[in-house]
């Protein structure tokens, strides 16, 4: 190889590492820095379709010791308890993280509940119909003594639906390859009813009229536009 060709390759070689390290060196930018301002009691309407939020029955999204915990990992949590004409109730709990990064992963149902001594007695994915999309949930049934409360969520890292930890680390690739943090949020809606049946078509019920009440920008936030 003459000398010209060696300095040529040299220099290619410096360029190249000069631009992985641009690559590498990029500023990082959170996701919830640009984007509107989250606020959950403002996101989620308190009356919609044949719903209305029932201020007599709050509801604790966790037991004192992982409330804890997670007002250290999220920005924002939401606990409500809706009520329809039927007497009907529905528990909904959401929990707002505005960095979604390893550090802050969301506090799924499936460790969250055993924490508080519920036994997880099944586990199973699904589709609800929203107004925009078919929304994919995972379906829980959480058992403690004799209270069985079927719970349907999903979890947000940025626009995406993930449902289970490898979905997640996906979509998060999906952000940190471009220098962007995610943001994330975990809704969960549930019930106390000892058929699961009966309470996942309550639970989609709920979801479909709560998405038709939402403006197209918070339905996307919200419940995003599909998996990774």
């Amino acid at each position: 190889m003459t000398i010209t060709r060696i300095h040529a390759v040299i220099a290619f070689i410096l360029m190249a590492c000069a631009v992985v390290g641009a690559q590498l060196w990029r500023p990082t930018v959170h996701l919830t820095d640009t984007r509107a301002k989250v606020d959950l009691e403002q996101m989620f309407p308190r009356e919609f379709g044949d719903w209305k939020m029932d201020a007599a029955l709050p509801v604790q999204l966790v037991a004192p010791d992982v409330q804890k915990l997670l007002d250290s990992i999220y920005n924002q949590t939401l606990s409500r308890t809706y009520v329809n004409s039927r007497g009907q109730r529905i528990m909904l709990s959401v929990a707002y993280g505005g960095d979604q990064s390893d550090a802050t992963r969301a506090h799924r149902p499936e460790v969250c509940y055993p924490a508080q001594g519920f036994q997880i007695i099944a586990s199973q994915t699904a589709v609800i119909p929203t107004a925009t999309h078919g929304l994919r949930v995972r379906q829980l049934v959480a058992k403690a003594g004799g209270r069985v409360e079927p719970i349907s969520y999903w979890v947000m890292v940025g626009d995406y639906v993930v449902l289970s930890g490898t979905e997640q680390k996906l979509a998060q690739l999906r952000y940190t390859t471009g220098g962007v943090v995610p943001d994330g949020m975990l809704v969960r809606v549930s019930n106390i009813d000892a058929n699961a049946v009966s309470a996942y078509g309550l639970h989609g019920q709920f979801i479909q009229e709560m998405s038709a009440a939402m403006t197209p920008a918070v339905t996307l936030r919200v419940m995003g536009f599909g998996g990774v």
